[in-house]
């Protein structure tokens, strides 16, 4: 062989060799990112192939999916009951991919989790089709469509969210207004047009304002600056005057804040009364002597400060770092520069109403195979011992007070303990002329043989501003808290 074509020779096993050696590398060492690619095309026809497995709530599916024809994918989700339920399904679209329960645990639904890698192999060999496995939810039915319900009923952008206390299990999570994830699950042009016209409301019907949206929580954030106050040895006898004057001078400002009550019902009061009429200055002037760090530090046990897995992903609750007196001061009333998820405000109530116990939350009780074996069963987990056991009983003890006798009332509920704080927060730039947020909190204890536990607590968050209701009809104590007592009915009943 002459040399020319001995060099020619050798490049081109160079070349054959480098074309092996890609072949090889992409077939082995990229086969898992390449089989999974959100634009593998043989992936998204393979997730639609076969049925779905489903998210079960109160036994029941509330989840299903359907044959298509003129499409490569084979089959489409379908959902009952979806408005009601899109918070904690999310969406399951063949264009837009998959949100919340669908997304977090769309292994276990498809049929693809290496969990259920021995009964995939079996149906492959045996012929069968790939099967999924199903969600099952600790969401309480009835409690879930008394909060969703209460909230479509005042035409209100808001949220509820009910927690167990004594276990974490998240009984109810609403958010309106919703959607229903049915309308795009497919791909045609038309369900592709509705999604984005969802997308692009005012409104925002996608978002879940449950988790994912953060507001200032105004004065239901009182009953935790009760719990750090006497946490901290600020406040030790709730029935004793603390001194504080109404309106209240924030430190190092001229500006005073009054109330929405008469000054007399407010003025020097103790921690109780204050309570009980949501006495702003009694809470400036609490949250100003427990201070930034101690103020922070009890809210940290609670859960702010940090992104709550349930497992679908909340947002994080902010008690902020840098805070100067008056910025302390505002705190104590939940304004400021405080904000939080209802979420959040729902475990605070929770681990106040668990004598002071906070327990992580979470929504799915169990996932299991389609042979409806178990995979995996959550069980309940303490996320702090926030504040003692005889702060909480305290608090405990003007929650109830608030209910009974103050602004809370519209929660009562005829034989069983309820404590209740109402919330009316002012936000924007100009809070004299945004209508504010209305939020209440509660919770119910059992009554009977149980009497003292507190199967339920729950928060409820009202954005008014599309409602056609004058300003001094907005308060948390109207909007609310008949919601609240429903979801506690609700549960009780169970």
């Amino acid at each position: 062989m002459n040399r020319p074509l001995r060099h020619i020779a050798v490049f081109c096993g160079i070349l054959t060799l480098a074309l092996l050696l890609r072949a090889t590398w992409v077939q082995f060492a990229q086969n898992d990112n390449l089989a999974n690619h959100e634009k593998n095309r043989r992936v998204q026809i393979e997730a639609f192939s076969h049925p779905r497995g489903d998210i079960i709530v109160g036994g029941k599916s509330i989840t299903g999916s359907k044959k298509t024809s003129g499409t490569d994918f084979a089959y489409k989700r379908t959902f009952k009951q979806g408005p009601m339920y899109a918070p904690v399904t999310g969406y399951f679209s063949q264009a837009q991919g998959g949100t919340f329960l669908e997304g977090v645990h769309n292994g276990i639904l498809s049929g693809n989790d290496d969990r259920l890698f021995i009964k995939r192999t079996l149906d492959m060999l045996t012929g069968k089709k790939q099967q999924g496995g199903d969600v099952v939810t600790t969401i309480d039915p009835k409690a879930q469509k008394a909060a969703y319900d209460g909230l479509v009923r005042l035409d209100a952008k808001g949220a509820v969210v009910a927690l167990d206390p004594r276990t974490g299990k998240v009984l109810a999570l609403a958010s309106t207004p919703s959607y229903d994830p049915s309308v795009f699950a497919g791909i045609s042009q038309e369900e592709g047009r509705t999604f984005q016209r969802l997308a692009k409301r005012k409104d925002k019907p996608l978002s879940n304002r449950a988790l994912r949206e953060i507001y200032p929580p105004g004065s239901t954030f009182k009953i935790l600056t009760a719990a750090a106050a006497l946490e901290h040895g600020v406040v030790t006898d709730i029935d004793k005057p603390t001194g504080a004057r109404t309106p209240y001078k924030l430190p190092l400002s001229s500006t005073r804040i009054g109330n929405d009550v008469p000054d007399s019902n407010c003025d020097k009061v103790s921690m109780k009364t204050g309570m009980q009429w949501s006495c702003n200055n009694v809470f400036l002037d609490i949250a100003l002597k427990v201070g930034k760090d101690k103020m922070r530090e009890t809210a940290e046990k609670f859960g702010f400060n940090e992104e709550q897995f349930i497992p679908v992903r909340a947002a994080a609750s902010s008690y902020p770092e840098e805070l100067d007196k008056p910025q302390t001061a505002l705190t104590g009333m939940g304004q400021g520069s405080l904000t939080s998820t209802p979420l959040q405000m729902a475990m605070v109530t929770a681990g106040l109403a668990n004598d002071g116990k906070v327990m992580k939350p979470y929504l799915v009780e169990e996932l299991r195979g389609p042979d409806l074996t178990t995979i995996e069963k959550s069980e309940p987990h303490e996320l702090n011992q926030a504040v003692s056991e005889d702060t909480a009983k305290k608090v405990q003890e003007m929650m109830e007070n608030t209910v009974e006798n103050g602004t809370a009332n519209k929660a009562r509920i005829a034989g069983v303990t309820v404590g209740g704080k109402t919330g009316t927060a002012q936000h924007g730039a100009d809070v004299t002329d945004e209508r504010p947020y209305a939020w209440f909190v509660s919770y119910a204890k059992t009554p009977g043989d149980d009497a003292g536990e507190s199967p339920v607590a729950v928060a409820v968050f009202v954005d008014p501003s599309n409602m056609n209701i004058p300003r001094s009809e907005i308060a948390g104590g109207k909007l609310g808290a008949p919601i609240a007592k429903a979801v506690m009915e609700a549960v009780l009943e169970r």
